[in-house]
């Protein structure tokens, strides 16, 4: 049973990258607004049935990976040991978004697609919008339940962290700079987030 498990879970993750792969080649080559749903999940050699199982809508294929990325700072922050400074847990939490970035939108050619069409296409620019808020909001939450602080504050040191490495992400990409220095720069905006003003750890 646990091998028969196991192998229905690749077998989804592969299709479900096999979508996200026919989807940024499809918007890059047509257009996104010439791309329909039946177009990505043809491309990928599933139904639009399979295609909805996976993602609610064609613009949410560009986030494809941004609930995991959430999980990750969330478990960094849950799992960090009693005595961790809040610095080093937001470093840490960073750290994990990141690479799970380097290891997939970057080199996928993702992320420099959704950079593009957030600042052209409202329908992508309201769910990356949608995405990022909500991802903020259960980092805050955790952030906030961790170091007992009010939601203020908790939000706003969670914003300017990701506000920044997301900007800095935006700009290289925009620049078209390669994925090691678009990583270079998000480590760069969480240095800058996290140090300059420095943020208080005795709270």
């Amino acid at each position: 049973m646990p091998d028969e498990v196991g192998r229905r879970e690749r077998k989804k993750q592969l299709t479900r990258q096999a979508l996200v792969d026919a989807a940024v080649r499809l918007f890059t080559e047509q257009g996104y607004d010439r791309t329909g749903v039946a177009d990505i999940a043809e491309a990928a050699d599933v139904s639009k049935r399979t295609f909805f199982l996976h993602f609610a809508a064609k613009e949410d294929v560009l986030l494809a990976d941004s609930e995991a990325r959430a999980d990750l700072a969330v478990r960094a922050i849950e799992e960090r040991r009693p005595d961790a400074p809040m610095r080093e847990v937001l470093a840490e939490a960073a750290a994990r978004m990141i690479d799970n970035t380097t290891a997939g939108d970057l080199p996928a050619g993702l992320a420099a697609l959704r950079a593009r069409l957030v600042v052209t296409t409202p329908a992508v620019q309201a769910r990356v919008l949608h995405t990022t808020f909500t991802a903020q909001a259960r980092i805050a939450a955790a952030l906030r339940e961790a170091y007992d602080l009010d939601d203020i504050t908790s939000a706003s040191i969670v914003g300017a962290l990701m506000g920044a490495i997301s900007a800095a992400a935006v700009t290289s990409l925009q620049l078209g700079e390669p994925p090691e220095r678009t990583r270079a720069a998000m480590q760069q905006a969480t240095e800058i987030a996290l140090y300059y003003p420095e943020i208080s750890t005795t709270t």
